[in-house]
């Protein structure tokens, strides 16, 4: 069989690390044995919510560093197959905004298992506070950053915004707040010098979108196994609240900026004169 080249689906120079040069790269090498056997990505998108609720397991558990060890490994497996099913969606022509939903649900699932409970081996009335608070924390700034990465990829791709279908619109309506925000860049985007357009709003969204790599799930993981490991759950919740909390707002607020100074460029002065910045050539050359 021959292996499907790379889908292009993600730029590499806004992406995590650890999905660079670990995660993707073995849910790749798994791909062609996934396809060979038949799996769809929606069953990918289950069995890895059954490793995320090992992980939860050992995380809970088994305190110290085996569980931290234990979960981080089995975790490591269900991003993975997080993955995976996009990659097996996206070389099987099966990519749907339904997948999308149910592999969006078996992530926040996951957490919500691993709040819950680490919540319960404490116990205590304030640490179930500071939980849910985390956890909330969590929803949105998870939904920011998949919406920030979504638009991101379409600008480049040079598409369109696109409606949420009535069945998921709750769910992609925190991940699309910021949309109205960049109605001017996206009307320019879609005019004759789109391609110019779109490379310089590459280089102005490139910082912030990597910032933004901190609020992906790997990083919480993260400070999931280094809570278990040094014995204080909450360590992980406060970080939540705190520290990335301000990464989100600080990033998404650095991505307008962005994007007002390309559509404020773009607006003064004529398409041409974009187009000849972006081949390296001033205009009337």
């Amino acid at each position: 069989m021959t292996i499907p080249p790379p889908d292009g689906s993600r730029d590499r120079r806004i992406e995590d690390l650890s999905n660079l040069y670990v995660i993707h790269p073995v849910a790749r090498a798994l791909l062609p044995m996934a396809i060979r056997r038949g799996l769809s990505a929606n069953a990918v998108s289950v069995m890895g919510f059954g490793l995320g609720v090992l992980a939860m397991v050992a995380f809970v558990d088994m305190p110290g560093w085996r569980g931290a060890a234990l979960g981080l490994v089995l975790a490591a497996c269900w991003l993975v197959a997080d993955g995976l099913d996009g990659m097996i969606a996206r070389a099987t022509g099966t990519a749907s905004r339904t997948g999308r939903i149910l592999d969006g649900l078996c992530d926040h699932g996951v957490f919500i298992l691993i709040y819950v409970g680490l919540a319960l081996s404490i116990g205590t009335a304030g640490d179930w506070a500071v939980a849910i608070s985390a956890g909330v924390a969590h929803v949105v700034q998870a939904s920011l950053y998949e919406g920030e990465r979504a638009r991101f990829h379409r600008r480049l791709r040079l598409q369109a915004p696109q409606s949420a279908e009535t069945h998921v619109v709750l769910y992609d309506r925190i991940a699309t707040a910021a949309d109205r925000a960049g109605v001017r860049l996206d009307a320019q985007l879609a005019g004759p010098a789109g391609p110019a357009i779109a490379a310089r709003y590459a280089a102005c969204a490139v910082p912030p979108m990597r910032a933004m790599a901190l609020l992906s799930a790997n990083v919480r993981v993260g400070l999931f196994a280094l809570a278990v490991l040094v014995r204080e759950p909450t360590l992980a919740w406060w970080i939540e609240l705190g520290p990335l909390t301000l990464v989100a707002v600080v990033t998404m607020a650095w991505h307008r900026t962005a994007e007002r100074r390309v559509a404020g460029g773009v607006a003064s002065g004529p398409a041409s004169a974009v187009a000849a910045q972006h081949a390296g050539l001033h205009p009337g050359t």
